[in-house]
C-alpha cells in the first residue's frame, strides 16, 4: 500500500512540474520513484523516506543548475531586457539628485538614471545601459568609444 502512495506522489509531482515547468518538482518525482522501488522490495518506511529526501535533494542541488543553464541558454532577450549592454545617447542631462535625465536608443526615449548619484552626465554624452529599474534605464557614462545603437 505504501508503494502505491509513492507512485501517486510521483504522478502528482510530475503533473505539477508539467504545469509549472520550474525544474523543481521533477527531482522530487525522481526521489518518489526511488522510494517506490524500495517500497516494492518491502524495505522499511524510514529507509524509503530517507532515500526520497536524499535522492531529491542531491538531484535538485546537483543537476538543477546545469539543467536551467542549458535550457535558459537558448532564450532570447526581448523588449527592454535586450537593451542592457547597449549604448544610448543622452538627450537631457542625467542628474539623480534632481530626478532628471533622458536617453534615446533605437528611436525611443527613456528616462535614465546614473548608477552613481554623485555623477552628472551631460546632454549629448554616450552611456552604456547597465540595467533597468521599472521604466528607467540605469546607465554609466561611456568613455571614448563607438556607438552601437
Amino acid at each position: 500500500m505504501i508503494a502505491i502512495g509513492w507512485l501517486i506522489a510521483m504522478a502528482v509531482l510530475l503533473v505539477i512540474e508539467i504545469a509549472t515547468l520550474g525544474l523543481t518538482t521533477i527531482w522530487f518525482a525522481a526521489g518518489a520513484l526511488v522510494a517506490f522501488i524500495v517500497a516494492i522490495f518491502g524495505l522499511p518506511l524510514w529507509l524509503q523516506i530517507t532515500l526520497f529526501i536524499t535522492v531529491s535533494l542531491v538531484l535538485l542541488l546537483c543537476t538543477r543548475p546545469l539543467a536551467t543553464r542549458y535550457l535558459n541558454s537558448r532564450t532570447t532577450k526581448t523588449n527592454a531586457e535586450s537593451l542592457v549592454g547597449k549604448t544610448a545617447r543622452v538627450t537631457a542631462g542625467i542628474d539623480n539628485i534632481q530626478s532628471k535625465g533622458q536617453v534615446v536608443i533605437g528611436g525611443m526615449e527613456w528616462t535614465a538614471r546614473s548608477t552613481d548619484d554623485a555623477v552628472l552626465i551631460p546632454e549629448g554624452a554616450l552611456v552604456t545601459i547597465e540595467g533597468i529599474s521599472g521604466v528607467k534605464l540605469i546607465v554609466t557614462e561611456k568613455k571614448e568609444g563607438t556607438e552601437n545603437e
